[in-house]
């Protein structure tokens, strides 16, 4: 029997070591979330803020934020437990830990951009002290609200509301990015850098919930397998639902389903599902999914365009507006005994006692956390300063910040490597290297030109520039090649013409000017035609509708290849990269 019971007790504590692994791989999706919402100069500074959000938080959290949040069972406050001396269920400790970390980093998206990294340390770790533990301690550490019967089960208010509310408060003290609002306050699209990322953030943050909400039974034991596989299913349902029904507003609303803001529709669901995971029904949670979709999509606007607050992610949309929605949902839907043997929602025949306690919660969590980081966002706006300078936001803050020039260096687009004499080289391309060194002494002088010297060749040099589709590349190329033009300079590029690119939507904001992506091909010819390229261009290129591009025809006065000296006609033979 002792066996049995030490057995029963390992696996335990391993179900809430596996969750505590999963939500802290939460920081990662957090990340690659924020990262791939904003510009690639901050890049490098995102993923800082949500690694040292998690490393200050850890150790403040230990200091004293654990006791407070769980030392006693005193209605507002719980004890100061210095370095938790009193405490040894670390499994507990770790799982709280990662929690913790959760909510302080839900803050850094919205403020993403602008806020001065030192600023953001000292904050992020207030929240861990004090901000975090004191209203959590309220709902999960026998606190007043838990004893008024409040319902959080993993933490829509207790974290994601917390969080939610904070970057509220910091991104409309902080103030919106250079150029969101215009000077008649018209929002404009900031496009985030990586759709790629953000998405992964999402598959991570979905994969990480099931440890979120389904480990928080903090037991297999008993009836906790049998909970958790239902947390599991609600949990995953509400965010599929979410998903959907984001897909299906923005579809009708911008006319095409918004990737960036179905992706949040993700998060929402997740969010909103997250208090009444353990006690909604499979259909209770497919309703709560459908109103945070439109809570998100609305919310995000509403805090967007009316109440101008930028916030580049979404956070106060995902996890304040949908973190409140579904901690109030749960006195509507709660279904399952959660410890009062009665079904206690309104929809169930529980009347509105939960409904009640449910909504005096959030306000009052509301309450505490906006008065806590007013004064928190004030006292660094007037010590140390709270925002970057307009030079240091324009640069990017990888740069300033970080002494990071790029967050992709291999990937810059530093130089165009293009292959005037054969064949194809696309720009940003790496040097061949050489088939043999030549020395110094050996090399061929460059010869250089007089206005009195020949040029090598009395051909006309004609450049060529065509701006088309990126789709049109390979039938471009086949075409000039078959004209016996074999090198080209090809670019990507970004542009729109007089029709100012498509009329498209970004996160419920129009684009005035939507660049396109296009590839531009440069040639220089000289035996060959320009009246013969051109023509092959226009037949490869030609669909009769708007976009299939342009062609441009410039005089060059002169090529002069390099390692030989060689000009004129001359200059272009050869496989020689400039």
């Amino acid at each position: 029997m002792e066996e049995l019971t030490a057995l029963t007790r390992s696996v335990d504590i391993g179900w809430i070591l596996l969750g505590a692994a999963l939500v802290f791989f939460m920081q990662a999706g957090f990340a690659m979330v924020e990262t791939g919402l904003t510009r690639a100069k901050n890049a490098g500074n995102i993923v800082m803020k949500n690694l040292m959000d998690f490393c200050i938080g850890t150790p403040i959290y230990w200091l004293v934020g654990y006791g407070i949040m769980f030392g006693s069972t005193a209605p507002l406050f719980g004890k100061i437990d210095l370095f938790c001396m009193h405490q040894d269920d670390y499994a507990a400790m770790i799982f709280q830990t990662v929690f913790c970390a959760t909510s302080a980093t839900i803050v850094s998206g919205a403020m993403a951009e602008r806020t001065k990294f030192s600023a953001y340390c000292i904050y992020s770790a207030l929240i861990s002290l004090f901000v975090y533990p004191i209203s959590g301690h309220w709902i999960w550490g026998g606190g007043w609200l838990a004893t008024r019967g409040f319902h959080d089960f993993a933490g829509s208010t207790a974290v994601h509301m917390v969080g939610g509310v904070s970057a509220f408060i910091g991104a409309a003290i902080l103030g919106p990015r250079l150029g969101k609002y215009d000077k008649n306050g018209k929002p404009n699209a900031i496009l985030g850098h990586s759709m790629t990322l953000a998405a992964l953030g999402v598959f991570i943050l979905w994969f990480c919930w099931f440890g979120f909400n389904g480990c928080s039974t903090v037991a297999l034991s008993g009836d906790g397998a049998a909970n958790a596989a239902r947390i599991f299913y609600t949990t995953n349902l509400a965010a599929a639902v979410a998903t959907v029904t984001v897909l299906i507003i923005t579809w009708v609303r911008y006319k095409k389903p918004d990737v960036s803001m179905t992706l949040n529709g993700s998060l929402a669901g997740l969010v909103a599902i997250t208090a009444g995971c353990d006690t909604v029904t499979p259909a209770g949670s497919a309703i709560i999914g459908i109103v945070a979709g439109f809570a998100v999509v609305f919310g995000i606007e509403f805090v967007d365009q009316k109440l101008k607050v930028d916030d580049p992610v979404g956070a106060v949309g995902v996890h304040g507006i949908c973190g409140a929605t579904g901690t109030l949902l749960t006195g509507l839907f709660a279904y399952y005994d959660f410890g009062s043997g009665e079904k206690l929602g309104v929809f169930y025949g529980g009347g509105f006692k939960l409904l009640g306690t449910q909504a005096l919660g959030v306000a009052c969590v509301i309450a505490w956390v906006t008065v806590c980081m007013v004064i928190i966002f004030k006292a660094l706006e007037k010590t140390i300063g709270l925002r970057a300078s307009a030079t240091e936001e324009i640069e990017g803050l990888d740069i300033h910040e970080h002494g990071l020039a790029s967050a992709y260096a291999d990937f810059a687009l530093t130089s165009s490597i293009n292959n005037f004499g054969g064949g194809v080289s696309a720009a940003a391309a790496e040097l061949p290297a050489p088939k043999k060194a030549v020395p110094l002494d050996d090399a061929v002088p460059v010869q250089v030109r007089t206005p009195e010297s020949p040029v090598a060749s009395d051909t006309n040099l004609t450049k060529i520039t065509i701006v088309a589709k990126q789709s049109k590349f390979d039938e471009l190329k086949d075409a000039l090649n078959s004209v016996g033009v074999t090198g080209m300079t090809v670019t990507n590029v970004l542009g729109c013409g007089v029709q100012k690119g498509k009329a498209e939507y970004y996160r419920g904001v129009p684009m005035d000017m939507n660049l396109l992506p296009k590839i531009q091909v440069d040639v220089v010819v000289s035996k060959v035609s320009p009246d013969v390229v051109i023509a092959a261009a226009k037949k490869a290129l030609y669909t009769g509708h708007i976009g299939d591009g342009k062609i441009f025809v410039y005089r060059v006065q002169n090529v002069v290849k390099v390692r030989t000296g060689e000009e004129g006609y001359d200059a272009l033979q050869g496989e020689d990269f400039f």
